[in-house]
């Protein structure tokens, strides 16, 4: 169910395939050929996932297995919704008994078992919406946001920086004891407090890359492994409240 694509093409498509010149600028149309004959892009097709990006989460769940035993999860940053086609899978989610709640601000095609919000999650609705929709306490976290790319490598990467520790925090507010969280960070350095942040809370934090992660992206995902559960920052917290009285 969560096995990892094997290597090669099983599209049935023909590999290196060139696109017309046209009114197309070539930047663009080497994005569309490198597109189209993206064997990932032709996996999702066939397998009937909406985006290649399936197997990134696939990828990291054969090897860390975040997905097994998960009973309820949230996708940050759902849309199209592979993601998302997988929660509901391996949740056994369905419209009668919604078990993933996903969001984004964009729009998104319904999938069943899947409750989405279409809303900016820095919205400061959007957490408890978000609590709302899942009926539950989430066992994993995932995120696939990065904000909209300016082309300057350190921006980007300072913004997408930013949407992934909001999204840290709030795994850390709602997630099940020894449950999970995923999200895409850009190469250019974690800060120090988010991951000092995650390893107070989880009992294992990693950088991963799937191979279906293109090789000259420098998207990475931050794998935080094992919530300790809240109380585990409790004694911390009551020791300060008592130093400042």
């Amino acid at each position: 169910m969560t096995k990892s694509p094997i290597s090669g093409n099983r599209s049935g498509r023909k590999l290196g395939q060139k696109v017309k010149k046209g009114k197309l600028k070539a930047s663009s149309r080497r994005w569309l050929e490198r597109h189209i004959n993206d064997p990932y892009v032709q996996r999702a097709q066939l397998e009937g996932y909406r985006a290649r990006a399936a197997f990134k989460l696939l990828e990291i769940d054969e090897k860390h297995k975040i997905l097994a035993g998960a009973k309820r999860i949230i996708d940050l940053g759902a849309a199209p919704g592979s993601w998302s086609q997988i929660a509901a899978k391996v949740t056994n989610s369905t419209d009668a008994d919604p078990r993933v709640a996903a969001i984004d601000f964009l729009e998104m095609d319904p999938i069943p078992g899947v409750r989405f919000l279409q809303m900016d999650f820095l919205d400061p609705e959007a957490p408890e919406r978000l609590k709302e929709a899942i009926g539950g306490t989430p066992d994993l976290v995932i995120s696939d946001m990065a904000a909209p790319t300016t082309g300057h490598r350190q921006t980007d990467h300072l913004r997408t920086m930013h949407l992934c520790e909001v999204a840290a925090h709030f795994a850390v507010d709602v997630l099940a004891e020894g449950g999970h969280f995923l999200a895409k960070t850009f190469q250019g350095g974690t800060e120090r407090e988010l991951l000092n942040m995650l390893k107070q809370n989880f009992r294992q934090v990693i950088h991963v890359k799937p191979a279906s992660s293109r090789a000259e992206s420098v998207e990475m995902f931050l794998l935080a492994k094992g919530f300790k559960g809240r109380r585990a920052t409790e004694p911390e917290a009551s020791a300060e409240d008592a130093a400042t009285e």
